[in-house]
């Protein structure tokens, strides 16, 4: 996998998009960040600490604890090691937890019949 693959998992999610931070590409929904392009091989996912020791089992020798400063802050992924479906499944739970629940309700709410998920 490479980071243009990472950048299209990251922006396939609802209202994703794709910010400057410091220098180096930044997945925010809303102005939230769950997900961070510090390098072309290294995807930085946003978790928090209990979800942590999940994304490392799904992940496997591709993922590192991602400490910053004193606090576990998710997980370090190397993209050419990383399996596609667990870096996108794992994006998704770093999505879910920094999304607006307005649109968390939309995302998860069953359409109606007749209707498009989305159109009023």
């Amino acid at each position: 996998m490479k980071a243009d693959d990472a950048r299209e998992l990251a922006l396939s999610l609802p209202e994703a998009g794709e910010q400057d931070h410091h220098g180096f590409p930044s997945f925010r929904v809303g102005s939230k960040i769950f997900a961070t392009l510090p390098d072309p091989g290294r995807l930085h996912v946003m978790l928090d600490a209990e979800q942590v020791p999940d994304a490392l089992e799904a992940l496997g020798d591709a993922a590192q604890k991602l400490i910053w400063g004193s606090k576990l802050a998710g997980v370090a992924v190397a993209l050419g090691a990383a399996d596609r479906r667990a870096l996108s499944a794992q994006l998704r739970v770093a999505w879910r937890r920094v999304a607006p629940k307005s649109l968390l309700k939309q995302v998860d709410e069953p359409p109606t019949p007749g209707t498009r998920r989305g159109r009023s």
